[in-house]
């Protein structure tokens, strides 16, 4: 049987009890998990063999991967009615057993299983379902690789299913953050809202690129994550993604990042860089608000983070934030006490403005890129640590009206950008006119900024891309935009009422 995602589905359509994307994913997986997991305690047996030591597996005997998932002395498979029974079993002493005694990197097994169910009921498809997991060699480098092609297969299915609400960030542009914020290896690398690990696995690659060889070094990498996800199939998706980029006890919490008051946060619970495109709209509970000061609460999610994120910088660290239009040009009083945040308290250096359709067609709000930093940038104005913070525009490239889930935005899409990054400079937009002279990059200093309101709302798109809609998504599309709108309409009557004052 080959190992792959569709093959996977093809066994799981045939269980009645498993009716939607959302649960073959979370079905599949989580017997992923345990079968990367017990391949990594056969490492850690050997490991503690070769020191003289003896090594403790987290789960008894019986519900030992070789127990129940592959076939006994005599040729016979535990399957049919029994072996759902014992999965039940499996999974409810999984998520409910005592960690007292394990060590720190056993602990994750309850993490992981502490939000899941068990869907299937046909314990013929799934002995088929196991029986396909179990054909995964994890100590064969290969067969590693082969997941890693397959886990971003399930990615692409995850994003375009309906039923997840959740937006995933492009490749191209994690790692464009990533690279720009060039995490080393001593420091840690935080995701505060890390869906399925994009943000933490392109740091992984990127300090693996940098070198990794040494025993220190390794060390250094097995602590440079830090992570948090609140819902419990991300979660599943990241920790087994992280495992299989070798992070054996990941620092990954289940869970709000806002259980606790982002002014009692010290040093040591602070990281380094922080990479996120954090969720945007209203989840935020009144109990989580009260963990906020007053001035910035909103329902507005993405607004929280970013008083959040300053909060968790390392004095020195830097940040790479995807952030909504409406953030920029926002004149609520969250809005703005944040944007001065980051303009007095961080040095905000750069924002790059994002095409529309980059999250198409999974939803075309328009987002960008807040990087800052949590050092004074030299020359700044009193009572500010921003200087100048400059503003680029991404513009399609040639040849595409928009992007689309069949021609996604690619890491090549950002190379403008990358050498625009390295050579600094305004760049102004094609026209007959100069009294109608628009910028695709301009440098704004934080007086300037201040002045205006704390208006970033800078060097817009000429004009409104073209993307063809469902009415699903164009009902989105127009709640989306309509809530923009107000926000713009506010911003400008509170300029006027500011005229006026003068």
């Amino acid at each position: 049987m080959t190992f792959s995602w569709k093959t996977a589905r093809d066994i799981m359509r045939a269980d009645s009890n498993v009716s939607t994307e959302y649960q073959r994913l979370e079905q599949f997986v989580s017997l992923v998990f345990l079968r990367i997991y017990n391949a990594l305690e056969e490492e850690w047996a050997d490991e503690a063999d070769s020191e003289g030591r003896d090594y403790t597996p987290a789960l008894p005997d019986e519900y030992q991967w070789d127990a129940w998932a592959l076939p006994d002395a005599a040729g016979k498979s535990l399957t049919g009615d029994s072996l759902v029974l014992h999965i039940n079993a499996l999974y409810h002493h999984c998520a409910t057993m005592s960690v007292v005694g394990l060590e720190p990197r056993q602990k994750i097994v309850r993490k992981v299983f502490e939000g899941l169910t068990q869907h299937m009921r046909d314990g013929y498809q799934l002995r088929q379902l196991i029986d396909l997991v179990n054909s995964l060699n994890y100590h064969d480098a290969r067969q590693r690789h082969l997941f890693g092609q397959m886990y971003e297969e399930m990615l692409r299915i995850m994003q375009s299913s309906k039923e997840t609400g959740e937006y995933y960030t492009p490749r191209a542009v994690t790692q464009f953050i990533v690279e720009q914020l060039n995490p080393r290896l001593g420091e840690r690398f935080g995701d505060f809202a890390c869906g399925t690990g994009g943000f933490l696995t392109a740091a992984i690659d990127h300090l693996h690129r940098a070198g990794v060889s040494t025993k220190k070094e390794v060390e250094q990498l097995q602590q440079a994550i830090v992570g948090c996800e609140l819902k419990s199939i991300p979660y599943l998706l990241c920790a087994t993604n992280l495992l299989v980029h070798g992070i054996d006890n990941p620092s990954l919490t289940a869970g709000t990042a806002f259980s606790k008051n982002i002014n009692d946060y010290d040093d040591c619970e602070r990281v380094d860089v922080i990479g996120m495109n954090p969720p945007y709209g209203g989840m935020t509970t009144a109990t989580e608000l009260t963990n906020f000061p007053e001035n910035v609460r909103t329902s507005e999610t993405a607004v929280l983070f970013l008083a959040y994120i300053c909060k968790r910088l390392r004095e020195g660290g830097r940040a790479g934030v995807i952030i909504p239009d409406g953030f920029l040009f926002g004149s609520d009083n969250a809005s703005v006490e944040v944007k001065k945040l980051l303009l007095q308290q961080m040095n905000l250096h750069t924002i790059v403005r994002l095409p529309s359709s980059v999250f198409a067609p999974y939803t075309s709000i328009t987002t960008n890129i807040l990087f800052f930093d949590n050092r004074p940038a030299p020359g700044a104005p009193a009572g500010f640590r921003t200087k100048d913070v400059w503003v680029y525009r991404l513009d399609m490239p040639e040849g595409y009206k928009h992007f689309s889930k069949t021609k996604p935005i690619l890491p090549e899409h950002m190379q403008p950008l990358r050498e625009w990054w390295l050579d600094r400079r305004e760049l102004t937009d094609p026209t007959d006119d100069p009294a109608r002279l628009t910028y695709k990059a301009r440098r704004f200093t934080a007086a300037e900024i201040a002045e205006s309101g704390y208006n970033l709302d800078l060097c817009k798109y000429p004009k409104e891309e073209e993307i063809i809609l469902t009415p699903d998504e164009l009902l989105a599309d127009y709640h989306e935009r309509r809530t923009a709108l107000d926000a713009k309409i506010d911003s400008t009557l509170d300029e006027i009422k500011r005229l006026l004052a003068l």
